[in-house]
């Protein structure tokens, strides 16, 4: 018996019970007006919920896309942490925003059951019920010439379902759910990225720490930090800005492309040039001496005097410390990452990697510290090549089932530091590069994806709770593609099958 659900048929207790502790969709609707300037509501309900607990189409990567997220605002602003303040932050130490829900395995935290009344106990998929729903929908031939496809259950961490699942295959901008890991697993989600002042003499020093999402309010604001801690009158300063916390080439293999700015420590807005917020754009060719500039800019209107232009260089260790502003916390910066498949975040983040174990924040660098994060946290690794932190190369490989296995362990109760790789994936015709997708299809507002797209490449993978209320964790990665909106149709048939089937 496959437990599938007839149509028009009401969804099960179950399935009720699960889509309200993993979506918060009616919740999400309400509140989207009031939550942030990038959430759609969906993160801030599920904070609340998980609170309460415990105390936004991909691009394609080869070419120019005409889609714009154009609803979304230029900049995502979050209260900052200042030298002379620090704003409240998400709280990512509750048990499991997407928690178990079978009683197999790790069971939910007495708090989690207490939230609920009970513990859900939805009956597991078997191989054969999960085959014969999945591989006559594989043999598409929209999906290219290899497939590599993995179903596992979360609540137990077993291995359901695979065709190919070990076999390496190009994942795309799928490989952010990686760079994720490892930065919260190496910083933690509550980290913020610095971008400082500092003074040596009558030079002042503006340094980048790779914040790409630093907006020109918050510069305008670590002006006026600046201007307050300096002493006033005296002799013009002369201004400098330092990009040293980045190593190697600023310019992914790929060369100049709308989808990446020069990767640098030191920029405004993503270096975008159209007002946009996510997706394509074109780009300065100089993201740091721009913001410099614009500082430049800044600290006039604070009644700070400069001599000269900014011009780059590197602070002197004897350099004291002026003011700092701060990022949003890292599990809302993975979350914008994944949810708009931000390529600049991606590689900002995996820079952060790098140098939280003393790496340099160099393409090589950091692909290889992401590597070594994921080994840590017991992923195996044997095969999977990571070429940088966005996906855009073509060198990256690795198999559907790592990355089901990944989502597994973002959901265990022993790691809520990953719990942002889970929240922060868009939803299916609702939000991020999910949101024109899954039309009418029963994965819509179930299915929650991270999806990928370069020219030949095409893939998905992401939660979903199936029709007995199930949550399961899949990845399916196809390759030598050659019709893309058909691979993409193919892939969410694949996720809404699941979705709509117990499988038994």
């Amino acid at each position: 018996m496959l437990g599938r659900r007839k149509a028009g048929a009401p969804p099960s207790p179950w399935r009720l019970t699960a889509l309200s502790a993993l979506s918060g969709l009616a919740l999400a609707a309400v509140t989207a007006s009031l939550a942030g300037p990038w959430d759609n509501g969906q993160r801030t309900a599920e904070r609340a919920r998980a609170a309460a607990v415990a105390r936004a189409g991909d691009a394609d990567h080869d070419a120019k896309s005409p889609r714009k997220d154009a609803a979304a605002p230029r900049a995502m602003e979050h209260p900052p942490r200042e030298e002379l303040g620090e704003g409240a932050a998400p709280g990512y130490d509750a048990p499991a925003v997407l928690r178990p829900l079978g009683p197999e395995g790790h069971r939910p935290t007495q708090a989690a059951e207490a939230a609920d009344g009970t513990a859900t106990r939805a009956p597991l998929p078997t191989e054969a019920g999960l085959r014969a729903a999945l591989r006559p929908l594989l043999a598409d031939p929209a999906l290219g010439s290899l497939r590599s496809a993995a179903v596992w259950d979360v609540a137990s961490g077993r291995g359901l379902y695979g065709a190919r699942p070990h076999a390496a295959a190009v994942p795309a901008s799928v490989t952010k759910l990686a760079t994720g890991a490892a930065a919260l697993g190496a910083l933690g989600p509550e980290h913020r990225i610095a971008t400082e002042t500092r003074t040596a003499g009558r030079t002042l020093y503006l340094v980048g720490g790779g914040d790409p999402t630093l907006t020109g309010a918050r510069l305008d604001r670590l002006a006026e930090l600046s201007a307050r801690a300096l002493k006033p009158g005296g002799k013009p300063l002369t201004l400098r800005y330092d990009t040293a916390a980045y190593t190697g080439p600023a310019r992914h293999p790929i060369g100049v492309n709308d989808n990446l700015a020069a990767v640098t420590p030191l920029m405004v807005d993503e270096g975008r040039l159209d007002g946009s917020y996510s997706g394509p754009a074109p780009r300065t060719p100089d993201p740091a001496g721009e913001a410099a500039r614009l500082f430049a800019r800044h600290l006039a209107d604070h009644g700070v005097k400069l001599t000269g232009a900014p011009t780059p260089a590197t602070a002197p260790a004897k350099a004291g410390k002026l003011a700092a502003v701060h990022s949003a916390p890292l599990g809302v910066l993975v979350e914008r990452m994944l949810t708009h498949s931000d390529n600049d975040l991606a590689e900002a983040l995996a820079r952060q990697s790098a140098l939280a174990t003393g790496r340099p924040a160099s393409f090589s660098s950091a692909a290889a510290a992401v590597r070594a994060r994921l080994a840590r946290m017991g992923l195996p690794v044997k095969g999977v090549r990571f070429a940088d932190g966005s996906g855009i190369s073509r060198g990256n490989r690795a198999p559907a089932a790592f990355y089901a296995r990944l989502l597994v362990l973002a959901g265990h109760p022993d790691h809520p530091e990953l719990r942002p790789l889970l929240t922060g994936l868009p939803i299916a015709g609702f939000s991020g590069t999910l949101d024109a997708r899954y039309d009418q299809t029963p994965g819509a507002g179930v299915v929650r994806a991270k999806t990928g797209t370069l020219t030949g490449v095409n893939s998905l993978a992401g939660t979903v709770v199936d029709a007995d209320g199930r949550l399961l964790a899949f990845a399916f990665l196809a390759n030598g593609t050659t019709d893309r909106d058909g691979a993409q149709r193919a892939l969410d048939k694949l996720a809404s099958a699941l979705a709509d089937c117990g499988c038994r």
